[in-house]
């Protein structure tokens, strides 16, 4: 077989050793908080508990979900953003405060479990341009000395999530691998350095990027159970593209003498929605292979022993950006409110459970009226392109979910996810006097118009997430309809 791109994230979901040999299952996954309205972080952490998740990855130190996760009995990989690893490599006691507030106080005061600190997130992305490479190690020996000053040395192990582009292969070869040249000294820096003091290695792997990001890849390489042809390096022959990727990094450990260098897998998943390949089928079948190597406790070709794997992600979160793609707020396996998108055997015929008390707004949505005029397109246009600018219409896109709608219900999904997201506001379904409310269900499967969490009386809705490309998202959305009316001449 020729060469394969081996590009790639991962999403994490984890089976401890102490589990297999107890015969007990443990599961681990990535919970992410970019959500205009968040499920309520107890429901979240039962929601953990009740499918057998004993472990979980933080983005950042968010004071909800670590209260919560005190005496939970999870363990917490608490993450720390890329946008504060300057103000922490400038000074230790900067660190020091960081790991006070963040660390010392959840684990004395709430009896929080945390037991990993990740120093940023893939800050050695191409498209980052070296922004943090001349603050990430900084950043980690300052929060390691902070530790060890804590007296939580020991206890808590520091690490750096990292994007699967730090390694490459010039062979198109697992065996090929090396660290991209320009990183090779520091990363050898930070493995020395994670190796001293009892740390590991972060890498998240994606196969679904791969996939999305080549239209020549071979699809069925993507997956674990497939009928893609093998890639033969040596002895060693490779069905699927995760561990061929994971292998990549052993190969470029071996080079640099860091063979036995402990690795945990932070991120690796399928999205569920906002691409052609993003969808229940294909996240169901990646996501059971997974977990069910995870059981068994298999682990690749070059290093038998399984590592953490940390599934990616919990939940679908409608305020992430887009600018990666559409799918980006579709990664998780569950919904938006915990609830079950397909099913999964989460171990010995376990079924995966939904989650509990969550509350929701009133039935109602808000649609595009049937006496509305398209005597104005510019108006109709303006006034779906702010509905999406402030609000989720990523299933909209082609491939997607929502994507076969009608020019009618296409202005309905938009004005619905605005109204929802603004928390059902009489003002929030106006639109220029284009929709209304109404109590009937316009969903149209696979097509869903929901209903928000109503979280009001817990926390405050954030702010709408804008970037360009949830513009230009907006922008699609409302040419789609504009042209969709004339064509089809609804009034």
């Amino acid at each position: 077989m020729g060469q394969i791109r081996l590009v790639w994230f991962l999403f994490l979901c984890l089976l401890g050793h102490e589990g297999l040999a107890k015969g007990v299952l443990g599961l681990a996954c990535n919970w992410g908080l970019q959500s205009t309205h968040p499920l309520p972080p107890n429901i979240v952490v039962r929601l953990l508990k009740d499918n057998g998740f004993n472990k979980v990855k933080l983005f950042e130190a968010d004071t909800g979900a670590l209260k919560a996760l005190g005496r939970s009995g999870i363990q917490v990989m608490v993450g720390i953003p890329n946008d504060m690893l300057a103000s922490l490599a400038s000074a230790v006691g900067n660190a020091e405060a960081w790991v006070r507030q963040n660390v010392s106080y959840y684990i004395s005061t709430h009896g929080t479990d945390i037991r990993s600190v990740a120093i940023g997130n893939e800050p050695f992305l191409h498209s980052y341009k070296d922004m943090f490479v001349r603050t990430t190690l900084p950043a980690l020996e300052n929060i390691q000395a902070a530790l060890i000053k804590a007296g939580l040395g020991k206890q808590v192990k520091v690490t750096i999530p990292l994007n699967a582009d730090v390694y490459q292969t010039d062979s198109g070869l697992p065996s090929g691998g090396n660290f991209r040249p320009e990183l090779l000294d520091l990363m050898t820096k930070i493995i020395k350095f994670l190796q001293d003091n009892g740390g590991f290695i972060t890498i998240n792997i994606y196969p679904f990027l791969s996939l999305q990001a080549d239209p020549s890849f071979p699809k069925e390489y993507a997956f674990f159970n497939n009928t893609a042809s093998p890639l033969v390096d040596g002895s060693i022959v490779y069905t699927n593209v995760y561990d061929a990727n994971f292998d990549t990094l052993i190969s470029a450990l071996e080079k640099n003498g860091f063979g036995r260098m402990p690795i945990v897998v932070g991120e690796v998943g399928w999205p569920t929605d906002g691409d052609p390949n993003g969808n229940i089928d294909n996240a169901k079948r990646f996501n059971q292979a997974l977990i069910s190597r995870i059981i068994q406790g298999q682990g690749s070709p070059k290093r038998r022993t399984p590592p953490d794997v940390y599934i990616f992600s919990l939940l679908d979160e409608d305020h992430k950006s887009t600018l990666p793609g559409n799918f980006e707020r579709h990664w998780g396996i569950f919904k938006y409110d915990g609830s079950v998108k397909y099913p999964l055997d989460m171990g010995n015929g376990r079924a995966l459970v939904p989650a509990k008390g969550v509350k929701y707004l009133a039935k109602q949505w808000c649609v595009m009226s049937p006496s509305a005029s398209s005597s104005d397109p510019n108006t109709l246009a303006q006034s779906i392109t702010y509905a999406c600018e402030n609000a989720d219409c990523t299933s909209l896109g082609y491939g997607s979910s929502c994507g076969n709608l009608d020019a009618q219900s296409n202005a309905s999904y938009a004005f619905n996810s605005y109204f929802q997201t603004m928390n059902q506001s009489k003002e929030a379904c106006s639109f220029n006097n284009l929709a209304t409310i109404t109590n009937v269900d316009p969903s149209k499967p696979p097509c869903r118009f929901e209903i928000m969490i109503d979280t009001r009386k817990q926390k405050a809705a954030r702010t709408p997430f804008k970037s360009s490309a949830s513009k230009m998202e907006g922008i699609f959305a409302a040419l789609v309809v504009v042209l969709g009316l004339v064509i089809c001449g609804i009034h």
